[in-house]
């Protein structure tokens, strides 16, 4: 008869296997799919997850100026940043992100704030890739499609 281990089983970064996968973020809620990418990014899917290595997949968001907001978060929501400077404290609006030169910023800042801060966190942060259009340079990584609108009814804003 087969007893219950009483020991937890740590993997070890050489054992680690990544994949790809591919996020359509076209119509999709900001902060719900920023949890669901986090969760990838720190291997908690996994059945092998051990929280000091880093042990999440790389995951490509395609269309990612494409992402929504509920309600009226895109013109009263503000990012606060901070000069450095006496006085420097400058907020801005998703609104002008979306707008601005760089729009898949406000994904990766929305997924950055999920992940751990520390030396793992930017390591597992260099696995999220952004794109604004529908192109990536990936393909040979084979990536494999994650439907996030299906998961959930919430997750994909209805017009």
């Amino acid at each position: 008869m087969k007893t219950l281990s009483k020991q937890t089983k740590s993997i070890r970064p050489q054992d680690v296997e990544k994949d790809w996968i591919i996020i359509d973020a076209d119509g999709l809620v900001v902060g719900r799919v920023a949890s669901i990418i986090a969760n990838i990014l720190r291997g908690k899917h996994k059945a092998t997850y051990t929280p000091h290595v880093d042990c999440g997949d790389h995951v490509i968001v395609i269309n990612a100026d494409k992402v929504r907001f509920t309600g009226n978060k895109l013109k009263n929501k503000r990012y606060y940043r901070h000069t450095g400077y006496i006085g420097g404290i400058k907020e801005t609006s998703p609104e002008r992100i979306l707008e601005g030169k760089f729009p898949e910023r406000v994904m990766e800042k929305a997924v950055e704030r999920m992940i751990p801060r520390g030396p793992l966190g930017r390591a597992q942060m260099r696995a999220l890739h952004l794109y604004n259009g529908t192109e990536h340079p990936h393909d040979g990584q084979s990536p494999k499609p994650l439907d996030v609108a299906s998961m959930n009814t919430k997750n994909k804003v209805r017009v």
